[in-house]
This record gives structure tokens, sequence and C-alpha cells, in this order.
């Protein structure tokens, strides 16, 4: 059976929201959750060198979340970004470079809008079921 992240209807328009208001530079944060499900995400900055084809959240940013969904009993669910003008999959560079093997990998595409969702572990990407 394949292995399902379910995400609010409200966090998803949020974040098709969010990478629409930036339709020419990748948008990234961190979503959480508790026993319950998922709770909120976080908007980080992006401060990649080439924000057009690239993602790398600002560290303080990412401390900052990850302290608070400490704080609150969450913890660190998925990592999401956009891809303004390529497919809602992991690049080569996000297999690479995806540092956290428990949470999914979510990308979120503007043309056509589409959000998607992967585990990477060992630098294989496997499609998660979205609901």
């Amino acid at each position: 059976m394949p292995e399902t992240f379910r995400l609010p209807s409200a966090i998803a328009a949020a974040l098709l929201q969010q990478a629409r208001a930036s339709p020419t530079e990748e948008i990234c944060g961190l979503i959480a959750a508790d026993a319950r499900g998922v709770t909120r995400y976080f908007p980080i900055a992006n401060v990649a060198a080439d924000r057009i084809r690239r993602f790398e959240l600002d560290p303080k940013g990412q401390i900052d979340a990850l302290r608070e969904m400490r704080r609150r009993g969450e913890e660190l669910k998925a990592i999401y970004h956009s891809h303004p003008r390529g497919p809602a999959e992991p690049s080569r560079l996000d297999i690479e470079r995806h540092e956290y093997p428990e949470a999914i990998c979510l990308v979120i595409a503007l043309d056509p809008p589409a959000l998607r969702a992967f585990r990477i572990r060992d630098k294989r990407p496997q499609e998660v079921v979205l609901t």
C-alpha cells in the first residue's frame, strides 16, 4: 500500500498562493505536524545564489521554525519548495541535497499548478499519495 500524506486544503491553497506570488523565484519552507496531523507551515526565505533554479532555506529561519515546532510539541513533517518553470517533481539537485529522510519533499509547480509529495531516501525519490 502506498504511503499517503494528508495536507489540509487551506495549507495547500496557501502554498500555491505563496508560489504564485513569486512566479520567477523558488519559494521554500517547512511544514509542521503533531499527533493529529499537519498543523501549519513556515515560509522561509530562499537564500540560494540562484533562486530561479534552486532553493536554500535561510539558516536562521529554519532554526527558528524548528525551535517553534519543538516548543509546541510538533515535528518536521515536510520541506516544501516551488519550481516556477519546472514540473512538480524533485530535481537531481533536490534529491542530492535532501538532508531529512523522514521529511516529505513537497514540490509545487505553477504551469500547470500542481502539488506533489515524495519520500527521498538513499538518494531515491518515491512518490507519496497526496490527499
